[in-house]
């Protein structure tokens, strides 16, 4: 394959000096993510044609995104932050809002982070505030306000410090799944409209969220479809181009996304009818469960794909959890509607919940439906109930017969040599299992 000569994350120092952007510090993260994403993305063997839209939108990551969102706040419209799936999308769009979102992926701001927060805690949190703090992202800087939820500990204090640099929101998620849990989400999704209503001076009405419902439901059925495509060998796209996709998905336009995401579909349903893949058709098939992936946090994908692995899956917040379970578009009042919408979000298998063995029943269900051949359980360092929940996982993978790996990390490269090798030991179990059969 022909690599570009050179790829490069546009710069926009006019722009970013309106957002009170670290100039000169953002203009060296640029540069290096653009060095990064050639060298991992672009150099890939066999790539569809289809991706070279996603490849623009990480060019225009700081600047072309950035001027359609400035132009809709001209307009009026409000603009959310948000660092959870938990967050009703629906009601953002019914709102002729934006929803964008701002978990961290990067190392780099971290140190700026631990000036204020503890180090013993979550990468992706520390890795979110310090963008914020550091003026490096031009989304923080753009958006009305944030809203933050209450999914674990780290978060919910993060979020009192984090309201002294911009206006933060935060909704309560309940805990369990009893009724009384279910009234507790629908009266804080009442809330939030109530805080939408007020910044966008307009009424939710039942058409409205009807729209937004359309719109979200579009959206991950075109998620669920190129997942789908996944589950053939040889696979018609990588695991890594899949996981950029999905990291895309939670600040690109959600139509024009949509729109994007099911042409390549249309292409790698061409694939498939070829025969036709990225990876040789003895590729380990690996499935990956647990924390999410923020952007640019490709660690583990780069890992497994280097290897000759191709990952099929990811049962996460930023893969398959995020998109699985679609709404009704068929209510008489708004009322019934907002009930479905809670209920819709309280299928969500958050590791924050107690008891959570839908999310046990969930990977398994996903292993078998991507015809994996193995689980990496990913955690990020200090996400406790993450960690905690890996013991239920692979007791239920133990059980069934599943080739099971577990991997604690942060962003940081100093462990890649020794997760490497741990994959390396893991792939050789799973070539062992393949002669056995």
């Amino acid at each position: 394959m022909q690599r570009s000569a050179s790829f490069e994350v546009k710069a926009y120092p006019e722009l970013w000096k309106v957002l009170d952007i670290d100039i000169e510090r953002l203009d060296k993260m640029r540069m290096v993510l653009g060095e990064v994403y050639e060298k991992h993305f672009l150099s890939q063997e066999n790539r569809p044609k289809g991706m070279a839209y996603f490849d623009w939108v990480i060019s225009e990551i700081h600047g072309g995104r950035i001027k359609e969102i400035l132009e809709a706040k001209r307009e009026g419209r409000v603009v959310v932050g948000i660092f959870c799936i938990y967050i009703p999308e629906e009601i953002i769009l019914a709102l002729d809002g934006i929803c964008i979102g701002l978990c961290g992926g990067s190392p780099g701001t971290i140190p700026d982070a631990e000036k204020i927060l503890p180090r013993n805690i979550c990468p992706m949190v520390k890795s979110a505030f310090g963008f914020k703090i550091a003026k490096v992202c031009p989304y923080f800087q753009s958006v009305d306000f944030v809203c933050g939820e209450t999914t674990c500990d780290a978060k919910k204090k993060t979020w009192e410090i984090l309201n002294e640099y911009i206006s933060t929101y935060v909704m309560e998620i309940p805990q369990m799944k009893r009724e009384h849990d279910k009234r507790l989400w629908l009266e804080e999704v009442k809330l939030f409209i109530e805080k939408m209503e007020s910044l966008s001076k307009k009424k939710l009405t039942l058409e409205r969220l009807l729209e937004g419902i359309k719109i979200m439901n579009a959206k991950r059925k075109a998620l669920q479809r190129l997942n789908n495509l996944r589950s053939f060998n040889p696979a018609p796209i990588s695991g890594k181009d899949c996981l950029l996709i999905e990291q895309i998905a939670f600040y690109d336009d959600p139509i024009r996304f949509t729109k994007k995401v099911n042409e390549l579909c249309d292409e790698l349903e061409e694939r498939v009818k070829r025969g036709e893949g990225v990876k040789d058709p003895q590729a380990l098939r690996i499935m990956v469960s647990g924390t999410p992936m923020a952007l640019p946090n490709w660690k583990l994908h780069n890992i497994v794909e280097s290897l000759g692995g191709v990952v099929v899956n990811e049962e996460s917040c930023i893969g398959t959890r995020y998109f699985k379970d679609l709404m009704p578009e068929d209510f008489s009042d708004l009322e019934s509607a907002l009930k479905a919408l809670v209920d819709r979000y309280m299928k969500i298998d958050c590791s924050c919940f107690t008891p959570n063995d839908e999310r046990v029943e969930q990977v398994l269900k996903e292993y078998r439906d991507s015809k994996a051949e193995g689980i990496i359980y990913y955690s990020l360092a200090f996400c406790h109930t993450y960690n905690i929940e890996a013991y239920k996982i692979q007791k239920a993978c133990e059980k069934e017969g599943i080739p099971f790996l577990f991997i604690e990390t942060d962003y940081s490269p100093e462990d890649i040599g020794q997760i490497q090798t741990r994959i390396e030991a893991f792939f050789e179990t799973i070539r062992e299992r393949r002669r056995q059969e």
